[in-house]
């Protein structure tokens, strides 16, 4: 039966576009981008768009154009890559914009690989933002300058951040996460002040490493398909983040402490999803 053949109530008729463009900002992605391109224009007042916009543009059409051939194998139809945005969004936003614009894009388009390369049942392991600026700095020894985290503005930017990202957080549901990881980082650090040098974790209550633990945790801790969607589970996943990048910063002072924290508690997040499946194959054929 061809469309015009059919009653009005059996054809499909297309979303308008405002429809669909508020539907898709009420997603967790769509308010990702949202908040992160309301933080760009911030950004860009101190480095200038001149510097920051080739690393952004390349990072984000880098990651859209390895994304969007494998969602229209996959879908059978041709979808708008909003993840693979995010990722390059983050991705530039915390490489140092006075790099080579080829680092944004070559660690964008690995990340959205790893999405489907290293995955588990139902989702991928690792954070691919996170899981990107660490191959960047091995393979290129790219800088963290953590821009997109306003570091060189004035006190109302750390409030509109901060702001933001609550709002982010109570949105997506990710909230223990985010206090989990915020409070165990600050009490580690605070203790190491009180029982060694203060001088030698001072860093961390400065800009830019205090602006830099504010959006990792708004913004990449609270990933959807790479953390825990319950309370309980989130709570320990941000726990896990938070001492790992403690021990990463005090045994080894690499520069992606906070990152090698995330992609620790990836792995146990995908080992207690597929213990989860388990647990749940083994009950139904009992």
């Amino acid at each position: 039966m061809s469309d015009t053949a059919q009653p009005p109530a059996l054809r499909r008729t297309p979303k308008p576009w405002p429809a669909v463009l508020r539907a898709f900002f009420a997603t967790p992605k769509g308010l990702l981008i949202i908040a992160l391109v309301l933080l760009l224009p911030l950004a860009a007042t101190v480095s200038g768009w001149a510097v920051i916009a080739p690393g952004v543009a390349a990072a984000a059409f880098a990651a859209m154009l390895v994304d969007a051939p494998v969602l229209r194998v996959r879908d059978g139809t041709w979808s708008f890559p909003s993840g693979a945005l995010l990722t390059g969004l983050l991705v530039a936003m915390v490489l140092s914009p006075f790099g080579p614009w080829y680092v944004a894009a070559i660690a964008s388009m690995l990340g959205v690989a790893s999405k489907y390369v290293v995955r588990g049942r139902s989702a991928n392991v690792f954070n691919p933002a996170a899981l990107a600026l660490v191959v960047a700095y091995y393979l290129f020894d790219a800088g963290h300058s953590w821009w997109g985290a306003l570091p060189e503005l004035p006190l109302a930017a750390l409030v509109a951040l901060f702001a933001t990202g609550l709002y982010i957080a109570d949105r997506v549901n990710k909230m223990p996460a985010v206090l989990a990881f915020l409070g165990v980082h600050f009490l580690l650090f605070t203790l190491t002040a009180f029982l060694g040098d203060p001088a030698h974790v001072a860093e961390m209550y400065r800009e830019p490493d205090l602006h830099a633990a504010l959006f990792f945790a708004f913004f990449m801790v609270t990933d959807p398909p790479t953390s825990p969607p319950k309370a309980r589970d989130q709570i320990v996943f941000g726990v896990i983040t938070a001492v790992v990048s403690y021990l990463v910063f005090e045994l080894v002072g690499a520069v992606y402490f906070l990152l090698a924290g995330l992609l620790v508690a990836n792995v146990w997040e995908a080992v207690r999803r597929y213990r989860m499946r388990s647990r749940r194959t083994a009950a139904t054929a009992a």
